[in-house]
């Protein structure tokens, strides 16, 4: 059986020997963190792959990471959505309470939105080493073509899928800053006018709110799509 290049190594087994490899690895991340360059970044991702932590396997755990947080943002946005447009329908209460929720989701929805663009820049740093890494393995098939060209077609085909995805987490994150600027904006008019006239006020601006919110959540939906389809085909290929 041929070697893949990236292909999935096994995790070290047994409970003493796991806790001294994640030490090992940890003390690495310590060590390599404060450099923040590319090379240290390398040498913490060759760390975790001779402790069993393929960057293949590595690649495709960052990319359900950033999955997952895609999910949970779409949620955070809709759900912020819903509790502006109960804001423009405010009958009277306390003020304060009101500004102190919609804000509250409004930081819930600039924390998930820091979340999702940190797990897509992971998913952009493994990848980046995994390519690279894979470009070099191919190099060095020496007097076979034909295996040659078998592994720069896996290849080829892998960087597809992983450019599509990374083009549609991008996309998706995009819609995020947009949607963020417009709640702000409004949460900070409800704190500057907190009287109900200014707050009837609002009324009829949470369609504008609502149409970029849809919008996010279609880049969103579409993004989490590609992700389950470059899961599936890293799994197919195992």
């Amino acid at each position: 059986m041929v070697r893949r290049p990236g292909a999935f190594v096994a995790r070290a087994a047994g409970g003493h020997m796991t806790r001294i490899v994640l030490l090992v690895v940890a003390l690495c991340g310590i060590t390599l963190a404060g450099t923040g360059c590319s090379a240290a970044r390398g040498a913490y991702y060759d760390a975790w792959e001779k402790a069993g932590y393929s960057k293949r396997e590595r690649l495709v755990d960052n990319v359900k990471a950033a999955r997952k947080e895609q999910v949970q943002a779409k949620q955070q946005f809709a759900t912020a959505l819903e509790e502006f447009k109960s804001v423009t329908h405010f009958q009277g209460g306390d003020l304060e309470a009101l500004y102190n929720r919609i804000n509250k989701q409004y930081e819930g929805c600039e924390s998930r939105a820091g979340a999702v663009k940190s797990k897509i820049q992971a998913v952009k740093n493994v990848g980046a080493k995994l390519f690279a890494e894979w470009t070099g393995e191919i190099a060095q098939i020496k007097d076979d073509p034909a295996l040659q060209q078998q592994s720069q077609q896996l290849y080829d085909k892998t960087h597809r899928s992983y450019d599509q995805l990374v083009v549609r987490m991008d996309a998706a994150a995009a819609t995020m800053d947009p949607v963020l600027v417009k709640f702000k904006n409004r949460v900070l008019f409800i704190k500057a006018n907190l009287n109900a006239q200014a707050i009837a006020s609002l009324k009829g601006t949470e369609l504008d709110l609502g149409g970029d919110i849809d919008r996010l959540i279609k880049e969103m939906e579409a993004s989490i799509a590609e992700a389950d389809a470059f899961i599936a085909q890293t799994h197919s290929e195992k």
